[in-house]
This record gives structure tokens, sequence and C-alpha cells, in this order.
């Protein structure tokens, strides 16, 4: 008897150890992550919860492939350009420094449309040269604003808004999604601020080294950026072509980003009034029939969201219908519903 009332602890023991091991096994089925998912590895926590910012000691950091080709693209561009124009040179009129520079110089204010005016083609040659080199810089210029500007300004979005809010304890949880809202917002502000600098720069340049007035210089600032290119003021000196040959191109896709950012913003806006609208809208009769995509007379969770995203013009009825069609294929048994069999079945015929 008395072994019997010692033993029995033991088994209700192990009976519990056995029922917290199955939960565990359970509860690790249940939450098990999707090979989809990123790992825990690569996205840790610290201490405080808060997920942390991949640091990049500098915007160069890491460079993304894109910006590499366009890079490439440029100096390819560039390069080709200053040594065609430098073998014509004789065959190009106006105020002259260097050959190789005068070379270089003639290309980025042929591909940026700047055109002052200051050095021109003078022969049949260079002039059919220069309408295809300003062809293709305007197609690489449109590369460049699409991919490599783009890419820069969005690397330093994180540290814009950590500086907007540097009176404030925000952690970066909460900085990483003030980010995502208002990313548009904040890549304009950038780009603004990229812009000013390139404003300043140019204005204190040509003050400082090609001694003009501080109205020539930014009217020649303001000429230059928005690549009207009057060319009664422009840069005359070797020092001025050098700093030139790096400002221009920065400072006209500076602008470009500038007034491209508005019209996202714009856009933008209207979007989200248009969201206001749908959400504000009361569900109609005509709604939950137009609503009840598999015609059950009811509407689910999934099919109220999947309308209200067509509503809001987050989709559209033809995607709807691509990706109903790429179900039924999927849907091997015709039950509704996926399941790993369906899956196995579908890429075994």
């Amino acid at each position: 008897m008395a072994n019997t009332e010692a033993t029995e602890p033991l088994l209700s023991r192990s009976e519990d150890l056995e029922a917290q091991k199955f939960r565990r096994q359970l509860k690790k089925r249940r939450f098990r992550r999707a090979r989809s998912a990123p790992c825990n590895d690569a996205d840790p926590q610290d201490t405080n919860g808060n997920i942390p910012i991949p640091r990049s000691d500098s915007i160069f950091g890491n460079i993304h492939p894109s910006f590499r080709k366009v890079a490439i693209y440029l100096v390819v561009y560039i390069g080709v350009g200053a040594i065609v124009f430098y073998l014509v040179g004789n065959q190009i009129k106006g105020l002259k420094t260097d050959g190789v520079l005068d070379a270089v110089y003639f290309t980025i204010v042929t591909m940026t449309t700047v055109g002052y005016g200051d050095i021109v083609p003078n022969s049949n040659l260079t002039k059919l040269l220069a309408c295809a080199f300003v062809f293709t810089g305007m197609a690489l210029v449109g590369l460049i604003l699409g991919k490599a500007a783009d890419y820069l300004v969005e690397k330093q979005e994180f540290l814009l808004v950590k500086a907007l809010h540097m009176h404030q304890n925000v952690g970066q949880r909460e900085i990483l999604k003030e980010v995502e809202v208002n990313k548009t917002r904040y890549k304009f502000l950038l780009a603004f601020f990229l812009l000013l600098i390139m404003i300043i720069a140019g204005t204190v340049f040509l003050i400082m080294v090609e001694k003009l007035e501080f109205v020539d210089a930014f009217y020649c600032v303001c000429s230059t950026l928005t690549t009207l290119g009057y060319g009664d003021k422009s840069f005359s000196t070797e020092a001025g072509r050098i700093f030139a040959v790096f400002w221009i191109l920065a400072g006209t896709i500076s602008l470009a980003q500038v007034f491209l950012y508005i019209a996202e913003l714009n856009t933008e806006s209207r979007q989200k009034k248009i969201v206001k609208w749908v959400l504000s809208k009361k569900m109609t009769n005509l709604d939950l029939e137009a609503a009840d995509i598999d015609d059950d007379g009811t509407v689910g969770a999934a099919e109220f969201v999947v309308y209200k995203l067509k509503e809001m013009g987050k989709i559209s009825q033809e995607d709807i219908s691509l990706l109903m069609q790429e179900f039924e294929e999927l849907d091997v048994d015709q039950s509704g519903t996926l399941s790993i069999s369906d899956l196995a079945l579908a890429q075994s015929s």
C-alpha cells in the first residue's frame, strides 16, 4: 500500500510532463513560420522590443545592384562622350579651357539639356553627334531618376524622421511606421533639402570663383537647374567647369526629383480622399450584392475586404478575375479551399 502511494505522484508527474511536452509540440506546429516569412535571426529585436535599423555607415554602403547598373551607364556615357568630343574638339567653337575638361563639360551640358551656348558644335558631324548624345542623355537622366536618385533618398529616410523627432521619445518601431505611412512626404523633404544645398553651393561658388555678383550668380544657378540655359552667364574658368561637371548633374536631377515627388504627393492625396470616402460610405443592399463574389447570398470577411479594396482603387476587377482563375486552377478537388494535396496535384499535372 505504501509502495502504491509512493508511485502515484511519480506517475502523475510523468503524465504532466508528457502533457506539457505535447502542448509545446502542438504550439510549435500551430505557430510554425512559413518558408516565405523572414527569419528571426535576420530580424532580431533589441532589449526594448524595438526593431533595429540596418546600419549604413554611408549612403554608399551596401550599394543596390540597380544603383551600380545606373552608375556604370553614367560612367560609360560620360566617358564615351568625353572621348568623342575631345577627338572633334577642333570642330567645336566657343570659350575653351582644357581639351579633356571641355569635352566632359560639353557632354554634361548636352546630357542635362542645359545648353549654355558657351561652346557649341561647328560642323555637320559635331551637330549630329550632339543630337545623338542629347537623346541618349535624356534617357539616361530618366533612368537615374527612376533608380539611383530615388535609392539615395530612401537610404536617408530614417535619419530624416529621427531628426524631425529628435526632442521626442520615439522608438525605432514608431519611426519605421512613420516612414512607411508618410514615405512620399519624406522623400519630397529630402529631395527639396538636397536642392537647397545645390542652389546655395552653386551660388556661393559662382560668387567666389567666377566672380559674379549675387544676382547674376543666383540667376545662373536658376537658369542652369531648370535647364533654361540662356548662356549669358555660365562657367568660364577651368575650376568652374570642373565644379560644373558634378554640380549640374546633381542639381538638375535634384530639381526633377522635387517635381516628381510633388506629383506623387498630389496623387497620394487624391487616393487618401478616395479611401476616406469609401470607409465612411454606408453599405447598401446593392453593395452587398456586388461584394458577394461566390453568389451564396452572404458576404464573408474576405469578400468584404476585396470589395472595399476594389472601391478604393487598390485593385481592379481584372486583378480579381486573374487571381480567382489561378485559385481555381490550384483547387484541383474543387473543394473551395487549398491544401497541400491540391498543390501537389496541381504541380504534378
